[in-house]
C-alpha cells in the first residue's frame, strides 16, 4: 500500500521505523522530522523540504530525492550521499 502525503506538515512527526516504502512524499514538510530506521525505499521525496531531519539508518534504496531540500543538520544514513541523490542544501 502506497501513501499518499504530497505537500503534508509532517514537521517534528515521529516516523522512526516507519513502513513508507513508495510513499508519495513530494513536497513534504519533513523538518525536524525523525525518520531513523524508516523504510523509504522506492518513496518519492521530491521537493521535499528536510531541515534538521533524522533519516539515520533509513532505508532510501531508489528513493527519489531530487529538489529535495535540506541544511547541513540533516543526519543520513551511514554511506548515502545526498547530493549525489539530487538534495539541494541550503545553507
Amino acid at each position: 500500500m502506497a501513501y499518499h502525503l504530497s505537500g503534508a506538515n509532517l514537521s517534528g512527526a515521529n516516523l522512526r521505523w516507519a513502513a513508507l516504502s513508495g510513499a508519495v512524499l513530494s513536497g513534504a514538510n519533513l523538518h525536524m522530522a525523525y525518520l531513523d530506521g524508516a523504510y523509504l525505499d522506492g518513496a518519492y521525496l521530491d521537493g521535499a523540504y528536510l531541515n534538521v531531519a533524522y533519516l539515520d539508518g533509513a532505508y532510501l534504496k531508489e528513493a527519489k530525492l531530487a529538489g529535495a531540500r535540506a541544511d547541513r543538520d540533516a543526519i543520513w544514513p551511514e554511506g548515502f550521499d545526498p547530493e549525489a541523490a539530487g538534495v539541494i542544501f541550503e545553507d
